[in-house]
């Protein structure tokens, strides 16, 4: 990946984290992306983005006759990278403990050789601050101290001895079967901290053991145990790498800057936590099992409540810590991934009204409510507030929940998420006889109904449509009987499900809208299909009756993920990944389509 303007592809890349951070690790080894100490924070290695400058870590075999194997140890998220020769095996692990283990960044990169004799040359080229901020080091003794003016520390820990020419750090082994070298990355704090004095045993052994027995014993709490179960462990896994064990908030993606057409301009960060994607998430942890997941995102959104006065005041999206500066910025200094710019840090989405938020937020409260532990009366008045600003907006105009920036309009799924939220506020308030307005509630529940149901049907189309007086459909509708405002065999909506398979539904590939057909969102350029959607779909057919159509939909959804089962945002026509990589968003709709199967006759 050190070659100038060489990318692989978005999908040749496996995800490692801690459950504060996280990097990605391609194929053929090396370390592409890492942001420093947070998911949110600037990266120290980006060559993912900028082949040049953005920073990487490799480690790469003298031997060019070689074939690269990549493969996830069982049920963990410790990843294996395998250099396969016709004289030999060698293979690559690497892994980052949970932070709770050790309260900084480690990660750990252990080169063993199975068969044969290898030479390898391991290559460390920072990139602090997205490759603007400068560097010094100092060797002292088997580490490396790298700092910055800024404050930022990495310490290079490894019985290799690295030489530094050319802003990056270098060294070669001459290795044969059974040899063993490492190397280690730690965010430092100071230069002798108690654990870069401990011996390379307690990183590559004690460590990888408290690693792998942590993932083990974390998968063993999942209550599923239908068919697909691998993939779905995989899925589960891949969310909770994504989720703040110091917070409890889940970001919507690892990464910032990955496009959704390759060359093309949408390309945003990804790196928040999204209210709508993180309802969903601890949705999905609630019906694992995941209880303690769920809560800890409850108290998260409680901290949120209370820093509000009103209701309206809530955003669509917050930093992992709960903060609310995500300016969004364009890093005009990288080229992008394959020429794919202007690179975006922060998101411009965040000032948005979006009305669809407070229905996904409320769903999944009542969930929890209900299957998790009761929420507090406290709580449950920052909760009426909510329900009672849909009351009094949900006529207003929004965004909707794709984020459009062009005019804000009346859209379908705002309507029925609005519905979800007073729906589920009333079930809540009688299900815990909390005092309410249940006869307000009720009428304007009943308001939003008939409008949702008479005023967004479009009888020449057949079809609910995208926004009032529309006449595109929107992959959004796929929600329609998912959050049971209507019944998956409603005539009205079984005739929207056909529509949507002859406009959107490409094998078992879903666009969110047709840009060619009336939709718009304000943006210039072409998209690929949004996964998410196709796991909708599948959920959709599965409730409709449809079984077998739906397993077939969902079997060839599995086809389009990586080697290792990951998914980013959208897949091209051509089947290859795009946009932001891993897509929490799609992992846990892969997982929802799958318990939808699983209990469906």
């Amino acid at each position: 990946m050190n070659a100038e303007n060489s990318y692989l592809p978005i999908e040749d890349y496996g995800l490692i984290g801690n459950l504060q951070t996280g990097a990605l690790i391609s194929k053929t080894g090396s370390i592409d992306y890492l942001p420093f100490h947070r998911f949110d924070a600037p990266l120290v290695l980006g060559s993912l983005l900028d082949a040049n400058k953005g920073g990487y870590f490799s480690v790469e075999p003298e031997s060019k006759d070689i074939n690269h194997k990549q493969l996830y140890l069982p049920d963990t998220a410790v990843l294996l990278t395998r250099y396969l020769a016709e004289d030999g095996i060698a293979e690559l692990t690497d892994f980052m403990p949970p932070v709770f283990i050790e309260d900084k960044m480690i990660l750990v990169r252990k080169l063993k050789v199975i068969k044969g004799a290898h030479t390898f040359l391991f290559t460390f080229k920072p990139g602090f601050n997205f490759g603007r901020t400068p560097f010094d080091y100092h060797v002292k003794k088997d580490r490396i101290i790298i700092s910055t003016d800024n404050g930022e520390k990495l310490i290079l820990k490894s019985n290799l001895e690295f030489t530094f020419q050319d802003g990056q750090f270098t060294a070669k082994a001459d290795l044969e079967t059974k040899d063993e070298v490492f190397v280690v990355l730690i965010s430092g704090d100071e230069e002798d901290s108690v654990i870069e004095l401990k011996p390379s045993s307690y990183f590559t052994k004690k460590l990888f053991t408290k690693t792998i027995n942590f993932w083990h014993k974390w998968i063993k709490k999942s209550s599923y145990k239908g068919k697909w179960q691998e993939i779905v462990n995989r899925s589960a896994i891949t969310l909770k790498m994504l989720t703040s064990y110091e917070f409890g908030s889940t970001i919507a993606a690892a990464t910032l800057g990955l496009p959704e057409v390759i060359g093309g301009n949408r390309n945003w960060d990804y790196r928040y936590t999204w209210i709508r994607d993180a309802a969903f998430t601890m949705r999905v942890f609630l019906q694992l099992g995941y209880m303690n997941e769920a809560k800890h995102f409850i108290h998260w959104i409680e901290d949120r409540c209370n820093e509000i006065n009103d209701a309206g005041d809530l955003k669509l999206m917050y930093k992992v810590d709960g903060g609310k500066d995500i300016e969004e910025k364009s890093l005009n200094f990288l080229e992008g991934y394959r020429k794919s710019y202007p690179v975006r840090t922060g998101n411009g989405a965040y000032s948005q009204f979006q009305l669809d938020i407070y229905g996904e937020l409320i769903d999944t409260i009542y969930l929890y409510n209900k299957h998790g532990g009761p929420i507090s009366y406290e709580f449950w008045v920052n909760l009426k507030k909510f329900v009672d600003f849909v009351c009094d907006n949900w006529k207003t105009k929004d965004r909707g929940m794709w984020e459009v920036r062009d005019e804000k309009r009346e859209f379908l799924i705002s309507k029925v998420m609005s519905w979800v939220a007073i729906d589920r506020g009333i079930r809540i308030a009688e299900h815990r006889s909390f005092p309410a307005p249940l006869e307000k509630w009720r009428k304007t529940r009943d308001d939003i109904f008939d409008d949702f149901y008479n005023n967004y049907w479009n009888p020449e189309l057949k079809a609910f449509v995208q926004f009032r007086n529309s006449k595109s459909l929107d992959a959004s509708s796929l929600l329609i009987p998912l959050v049971r405002i209507l019944s998956p065999k409603e005539p009205r909506w079984m005739s929207t499900l056909k529509a949507i398979e002859n406009d959107l539904v490409t094998d078992t590939l879903v666009y969110r809208y047709r840009l060619d057909e009336g939709a718009s969102d304000g943006f210039t350029g072409k998209e690929g299909t949004f996964s998410m959607c196709s796991f909708w779909y599948v959920e959709c057919l599965a409730s409709s009756g449809e079984k077998e159509k739906a397993v077939l939909a969902f079997e060839k959804m599995l086809g389009y993920s990586n080697h290792l089962g990951l998914y980013s945002e959208q897949i091209s026509m051509k089947g290859e990944q795009l946009g932001n990589f891993p897509q929490a968003f799609t992992h846990l709709g892969l997982i929802s389509a799958a318990l939808q199967l699983s209990k469906t006759k």
